[in-house]
């Protein structure tokens, strides 16, 4: 018996598929003979054999034994909410007329079942409550999202979120206009500023707030919800934390008490039943990875304490409308949601942490506003069998299932407090005006095949809270390929998309690189370089992180394509073989964005080598024009780490060896020199070792510094003009 073809049949609904393959699918050769799940075809020859000596017993046997060889069996079945069909030959050889039936097969059912990619209904929440809207459409999300206990809330809010998504990515061209700029009198604007710096977005913004504020800035929070909630946890490693403390941020005792679980182990594996054996994989172990549970709304709110303490403020419920940028100030306007009224404030600079909603970062990019996205839901919750699931281990990256409806969906698991559990269903995709991606869709795929993944009762566990959002990705040639900054205004996060197509979230790559991100803002506030040519150059941009955007490509099902349902499975488990087969301390490094070139050359040809037909299928995905954009990755990111190899051992100690003289008379060249310094080290994964310092908080806007070692220096600045 030989498999012969494995086809992902976009549809959730097998029975359809078999009704249309015993009723309505007429093929040009051969018999049909009806079965339980499909079908079996029987070839002329073996209808004529049938019709020979019937009465002899061994002309019977002789012809079950033809039977068996010159007969294809085609069947339908459903997992991850898809169906999916194979056709088995029992002969050894191929049969005469096999390949024309198959091809004919595959034509027809790509043209009765073509792929599907179904949006939200439109709501008018003033007629029709969330859950009615909804039910139709998404009956199991609308009943599970009932059991949570901010259930209607939350589910109004992913429906908001995939809203805004949709509006942008449907409108590439013409984005929503939020920045203008504004004339105004040098004279009279100067008085106005209450704020040195006003950030929008009250999740990764509160932590980058709370650490300026620390630093003596004025500094004002808006956030469009309740201040501390989120949906969405965070799992980071200690040794990446240890940023935020050497920072002053946090002290190591208050750390500790944000832990809500630290697991001891974290699994890779990707489903390979389907996979050639090449292309099969051991699980790969990784330990030090995203094994710290972050209790992400205390996180929150005392980072929110920090603020406050440190003399900013938060206006929640508060929703950004637009931003005039002027010489000397940006002006805010926003709505506050539960009374309507306007408030307006300004400020020496805007820092937009709203994520992929941001309006500003959709303006500032145009059509390329993000290149790729990872749709993800998921939940919080507690109730599972423990001979299921053993708390002390997470899934950092797991597949049950080959492609399903033209996705391929990714698990994350991660233990929390108690005997909570949170889960992460996710796919790399491709932003496309046809297909944005559906957080909803993706919700019924998670109530229905949860199951699958964890053997589990859904009506038994205890849904304390939903997990979702868009988190987005840019293919960066370079370092100033992605536009993220505007006149007095920068973005951070998820909205400058900068992080690691693997980790996927901003939450790592902005903890991993405040100290530049720190130092430099720091730099540029205090000397008033507020202009786009200064502020792009503070960025979280890693040229190692850039040039793996390739692998997140490859995990991507092209809209209006099919692959062959195994394919995405066959490339990760080819290259997480390869980091299996690595030290962990180089699979640790890849996967936390600290691969060096040696390391990344390396693993990359290995894979090459263990399964050749990568390339060809990394061409069919990405293309020409995809992988020429890539090889202008690769260049920058062998120089980059070229530049590391013969000035990175000496460079930075000398360039702040210059800072007294060339900051004070060449202060925008100093800022230059600051960031090239950096990108030496953060920006190749390579970020240097800080000595623990508390910051100090100066009324008079003296300025702390991150010294390139990490270490922080306070040095008096010069009043600045617009203060």
């Amino acid at each position: 018996m030989k498999e012969v073809l494995y086809l992902e049949i976009p549809t959730p609904d097998p029975a359809k598929v078999i009704r249309w393959l015993q009723q309505e699918w007429q093929p040009e050769v051969g018999d049909k003979v009806l079965t339980l799940t499909g079908i079996r075809m029987q070839f002329p020859t073996v209808a004529m054999a049938l019709q020979a000596d019937k009465s002899s017993t061994s002309s019977h046997q002789a012809i079950s034994e033809k039977l068996e060889s010159d007969e294809l069996a085609i069947f339908a079945w459903t997992v991850q909410r898809t169906t999916y069909l194979k056709a088995f030959r029992w002969a050894a050889q191929p049969l005469s007329q096999e390949q024309r039936l198959l091809n004919h097969l595959v034509r027809d059912i790509r043209d009765r079942f073509p792929p599907s990619y179904p949006s939200p209904p439109q709501v008018d929440f003033t007629q029709q409550p969330i859950f009615e809207a909804l039910a139709e459409q998404y009956p199991l999300t609308v009943q599970y999202f009932q059991k949570f206990p901010n259930g209607e809330y939350d589910l109004t809010r992913a429906y908001w979120w995939e809203q805004r998504w949709r509006e942008g990515v449907c409108q590439p061209q013409q984005p929503k206009q939020v920045i203008f700029p504004a004339h105004q009198s040098p004279s009279s604007a100067t008085e106005s500023i209450t704020y040195d710096l006003i950030y929008i977005g009250g999740a990764l913004g509160i932590i980058h707030a709370a650490v300026m504020a620390r630093l003596g800035y004025r500094v004002l929070l808006l956030e469009r919800l309740p201040f501390g909630r989120m949906n969405r946890e965070w799992n980071i490693s200690r040794s990446e934390f240890q940023s935020l403390i050497q920072l002053g941020l946090f002290t190591s005792a208050e750390f500790e008490g944000l832990i809500a679980r630290e697991y001891v182990d974290g699994f890779n594996k990707f489903f390979d039943a389907n996979n050639p054996v090449n292309a099969k994989a051991p699980i790969l172990h990784t330990p030090t990875v995203l094994n710290i549970a972050i209790d992400s709304e205390k996180l929150l709110k005392r980072c929110g304490e920090k603020l406050r303490e440190a003399g900013g403020e938060i206006w929640d419920e508060t929703e950004f409308i637009r931003a005039d940028v002027g010489r000397s100030q940006v002006t805010i306007q926003a709505k506050h949601l539960p009374t309507q009224t306007t408030r307006q404030v300004s400020g020496r600079l805007l820092v937009d942490a709203m994520g992929t909603a941001s309006p500003i970062s959709w303006q500032l990019n145009g059509g390329r506003a993000f290149d790729s996205v990872c749709p993800t839901v998921g939940a919080v919750v507690s109730g599972f069998d423990p001979s299921v699931w053993d708390a002390q281990y997470g899934d950092v990256l797991n597949s049950h299932g080959d492609i399903s409806r033209g996705r391929q969906l990714i698990w994350e698991l991660f233990p929390g407090e108690g005997n909570d559990l949170t889960f992460y269903l996710f796919h790399y995709h491709q932003v496309h005006p046809d297909n944005p991606g559906s957080l909803l869709e993706m919700y019924e795929d998670f109530f229905t095949i949860l199951p699958e993944y964890r053997r589990c009762e859904l009506d038994q566990l205890t849904w304390k809270k939903p997990t979702f959002g868009y988190i987005p990705g840019h293919f960066s040639v370079g370092s100033r390929d992605r536009q993220v900054a505007f006149d007095r205004l920068i973005a951070i996060g998820d909205a400058a998309s900068l992080q690691s197509p693997l980790i996927f979230t901003g939450f790592g790559s902005l903890v991993r690189n405040l100290p530049r991100l720190t130092d430099l803002l720091d730099t540029a506030l205090k000397h008033d370089l507020l202009k786009v040519q200064h502020l792009n150059q503070i960025r979280a941009y890693q040229s190692n992180v850039s040039v793996t955007w390739l692998f997140s490509k490859g995990m991507m099902v092209p809209t209006h394509q099919h692959l062959p349902p195994e394919r995405v499975n066959t490339m990760l488990n080819t290259f997480f073989g390869v980091l299996a087969a690595e030290s962990p301390t180089v699979s640790e490094a890849f996967i936390k964005d600290r691969a060096d070139w040696l390391s990344f050359n390396r693993m990359a040809l290995r894979a090459a080598w263990q399964n050749p037909a990568l390339l060809l299928w990394i061409w069919q995905m990405a293309g020409p024009k995809d992988l020429l954009r890539w090889l202008g990755s690769y260049v920058d990111f062998t120089w980059q780490a070229l530049l590391n190899l013969l000035l990175g051992g000496w460079f930075p100690g000398w360039v702040r060896q210059l800072q007294p003289w060339l900051e004070a008379h060449f202060a925008a060249f100093w800022l230059w020199l600051l960031a090239q310094s950096y990108a030496l080290t953060y920006g190749t994964g390579h970020p240097q070792q800080a000595s623990p310092k508390k910051p100090t908080k100066n009324s008079d806007f003296s300025s702390v510094n991150l010294d390139l070692d990490g270490s922080l220096s306070t040095q008096k600045a010069d009043p600045t003009p617009d203060i």
